[in-house]
């Protein structure tokens, strides 16, 4: 095949049709062009290929859930909806003090007011998305140890209930009133999450995993015995924790469950993950994880339940030169190429940086979570989301590692492209120095492919659909004036879409470290 791709290739190159990262420098003494490495990728655009469902952006994670209530998180919701089409939203907190959900009166009694869940809710509904319903955390009246609070900047209560006699009324009550405003039929769509990292300091119920499992059986229960129909799971752990004793317990006590939840980061250690003391790196740690749960599952008395990781990212810690960069295209391809399969809804943490747990935003780029930065200015990572969308939804075989070919309803080949490079070094607020390695070139035959002479192409790179360095020629202000958000928005936009001529189902392109192509064939 790779002679026949480099006879191709000859013909094609002597026609021109080429796609450059640069362009070369003229004079008679300027030195050639460093050579790219060069990847051969073929694809046959018959092969019945297998089934390919965008798990990676049907969920996003957001700040707590009381921020819903913003217009600039409601703004970001409709921006990313439009970019990815994506359907569930989690947030943190929807029992915590600022909803006021839950109080007891002088007596002692409890007393519900659902004003803020209902905006809230009715707020994610009208633009299209539907909440994924993360349980938690305690609110201040029900907790057993006022004092128990998480040091994220709004301070959540971790501790358990009191009384559980309280708490399996308020999950009832908070059930049956989802169900009178939003129907059965909507509800039963939705996703019931028992807590969040139970097995990290967000649960300080002693001991920690059975006194989490005394929280779910309740939690599963309450729900189950409002509507048989309300889906249900956990254990929602860290660094993919717990599962095989979580689907032990659940099968053994016969409690309900209706979905595996956990979650991981790159940036998690093999020790934490895997108790090894082997180095993973951060392009490989979240599928890794995946992996191995998913066999915990295929192992289980639950061999089909559904698995979603409902938190993932590059890193847990606000790395600018991690989130806030273009690393996070290839990145994410690569994520998405080896989790494929193995998962059925990863939530990406998060789609906004409308988001409070170190504080206050004091910069727009300071390494945040969220595809969209502060004053809705999108990131180099929302642009991937974007680009990624295009992929169809049956995967064709490819036989490289950096590379994803995918087929549409129409017939149409798109293909994601990228050059993996680790994120580079930093200082405390910004990235210093350029990525590791060297362009590549990647040579493309597609056979069998329908009538069709042109392809669009989609870049992500440092010089493409990246706001940093326009950020950085500003001098990175804090606080940038409105004329300035205006320019960094303009900035953050995704680079125009290039044709590139195709003969015979070939061409080629080169990718710079860090950069992302998507490929559209027609």
């Amino acid at each position: 095949m790779i002679c026949k791709q480099l006879i191709r290739w000859t013909f094609v190159s002597a026609c021109g049709l080429s796609l450059l990262a640069t362009s070369a420098t003229s004079g008679v003494h300027a030195a050639p062009p460093p050579v790219p490495e060069t990847v051969y990728i073929h694809v046959d655009a018959k092969d019945r290929g297998t089934a390919f469902p965008h798990f990676w952006e049907q969920m996003f994670g957001s700040g707590r859930a009381v921020l819903a209530l913003r217009d600039d998180y409601r703004r970001d919701i409709v921006t990313v909806k439009q970019a990815t089409g994506f359907t569930y939203v989690r947030a943190h907190g929807i029992f915590d003090r600022g909803v006021g959900l839950f109080h007891l009166d002088p007596q002692g009694q409890p007393v519900y007011n659902f004003s803020y869940v209902d905006q809230i809710y009715d707020g994610l509904l009208a633009r299209g998305v539907k909440p994924f319903v993360e349980l938690g955390f305690m609110p201040p009246d029900l907790a057993s140890n006022p004092k128990d609070l998480f040091n994220f900047w709004y301070h959540p209560n971790v501790s358990p209930p009191k009384s559980y006699v309280l708490w399996d009324g308020m999950i009832k009550a908070f059930a049956r009133h989802l169900i009178e405003r939003y129907g059965i039929d909507e509800v039963a769509t939705w996703y019931f999450e028992v807590w969040n990292e139970p097995n990290l300091s967000f649960w300080g119920g002693k001991p920690t995993q059975t006194s989490y499992f005394k929280l779910y059986d309740h939690t599963a229960r309450d729900l189950k015995s409002v509507s048989s129909r309300l889906r249900v799971g956990g254990p929602a752990t860290a660094q993919a924790a717990w599962v095989p004793a979580f689907l032990d317990h659940t099968w053994k006590d016969h409690v309900p469950v209706d979905f595996v939840s956990t979650h991981v980061y790159g940036d998690d250690t093999a020790k934490n993950v895997f108790h090894t003391d082997e180095h993973i790196p951060r392009s490989d740690m979240v599928c890794r994880a995946v992996d191995a749960v998913h066999r915990q599952v295929e192992a289980s008395p639950y061999p089909h339940l559904p698995l979603i990781l409902s938190e993932y990212n590059a890193s847990y810690m606000n790395l600018p030169n991690v989130t806030d960069s273009a690393y996070m295209g290839p990145w994410l391809a690569s994520t998405i190429r080896q989790c494929a399969g193995k998962v059925d809804m990863m939530s990406y943490w998060a789609f906004s940086d409308v988001f409070e747990e170190q504080g206050v935003v004091q910069s727009p780029f300071y390494g945040g979570f969220g595809l969209i930065a502060e004053d809705r200015i999108p990131k180099p990572a929302f642009n991937a989301f974007a680009m990624l969308h295009r992929l169809g939804h049956a995967r064709l075989p490819v036989d490289s590692p950096l590379a994803l070919a995918t087929r549409r309803k129409d017939g149409s080949v798109v293909l994601a492209l990228w050059n993996y490079a680790p994120p580079v070094g930093t200082t405390a607020t910004y990235t210093v120095g350029e990525p590791e390695g060297a362009s590549k070139r990647f040579i493309v035959d597609v056979s069998h492919l329908a009538a069709g002479d042109h392809a669009t192409v989609w870049r992500l790179d440092r010089s493409h659909g990246d706001v940093i360095g326009t950020f950085d020629a500003m001098g990175r202000p804090a606080f940038p004036s409105r004329e300035q958000i205006r320019e960094l928005r303009r900035a953050a936009e995704p680079s125009p879409p290039q044709q590139l001529a195709v003969h015979d189902g070939a061409f080629r392109v080169d990718i710079p470290p860090q950069g992302l192509v998507v490929v559209e064939l027609h």
